[in-house]
């Protein structure tokens, strides 16, 4: 396959390393490219790339972050910035790994593989003017696990990573938002506003495809998510959840009863 063709330029770029020449080559990533829907990528190794740093560890040795400290804040936007480097990288790998879709299907990660790589961008910049490089601090590797937990289920994937995980950042985006405005810090709060602007459509972006495959499989996306959830050791959510963005993220009111039913 030739390497010009989107689902050979995204695993490309998610075995690259250095976080500046991933973002670049994410950018790349044109909705001018030609696509082999049907094509069985092999997975090589090295999958995901990523720099020696940030140091992985496990969620509980992430220590909390305090607000009232320049440390604390760059702790938080470091920690987010992990995240979206993450994403990145989760975009990337549903965008190669999975043959057989609708060209729509790779179009969409592709943009959402792009918006991540500037989400990045913009947490990177401004932890430098803060004093810190991103991987100065630990992280952990919780959104990265799902995904290997789901790579060989394409609706598993689709169900417990934008659905789940990443639907999270829309309930938390607010409360960060609020922290670092309250703490003076205004450009932290306005990355925030354009993340939870473009996660919204991410997150609408997972909620599309795995409705399109539950139709394909004949399954019922209620029933079938919770099935999923218990299969692959999903988390339990947290409230309070953002339901004005959930809505408008495609989450319809029977999948949020059930949320609020099954949270902790």
């Amino acid at each position: 396959m030739s390497a010009d063709l989107l689902r050979n330029k995204a695993l490309s770029a998610l075995l690259i390393s250095d976080p500046t020449q991933k973002m670049a080559a994410t950018g790349q990533l044109s909705d001018l490219l030609e696509i082999d829907c049907h094509a069985e990528i092999t997975a090589p190794n090295g999958i995901p790339g990523r720099p020696p740093q940030p140091l992985l560890v496990p969620p509980q040795q992430v220590k909390p972050r305090s607000m009232g400290s320049p440390e604390g804040r760059a702790a938080l936007i470091h920690s987010l910035a992990h995240i979206e480097f993450n994403a990145i990288n989760l975009a990337l790998d549903i965008l190669w790994r999975f043959a057989g879709m609708p060209e729509g299907f790779y179009r969409d990660w592709a943009r959402v593989a792009r918006e991540e790589a500037y989400h990045f961008g913009l947490l990177k910049g401004h932890l430098q003017t803060m004093g810190y490089q991103y991987g100065d601090m630990p992280a952990h590797d919780g959104l990265w696990e799902m995904a290997e937990r789901t790579q060989d289920n394409l609706l598993a994937r689709l169900a417990l990573v934008p659905r789940t995980l990443e639907a999270r950042g829309l309930d938390a985006s607010p409360v960060v938002r609020d922290k670092l405005a309250g703490a003076g810090d205004a450009a932290g709060a306005a990355i925030i506003d354009i993340i939870l602007r473009d996660e919204i459509g991410h997150v609408a972006v997972g909620n599309h495809w795995y409705r399109y495959e539950c139709e394909r499989q004949g399954a019922d996306p209620v029933a079938r998510f919770a099935e999923l959830a218990t299969t692959y050791r999903a988390p339990r959510l947290r409230g309070p959840f953002n339901l004005s963005a959930r809505r408008e993220a495609g989450f319809t009111d029977e999948d949020l009863d059930v949320l609020q039913q099954n949270a902790r």
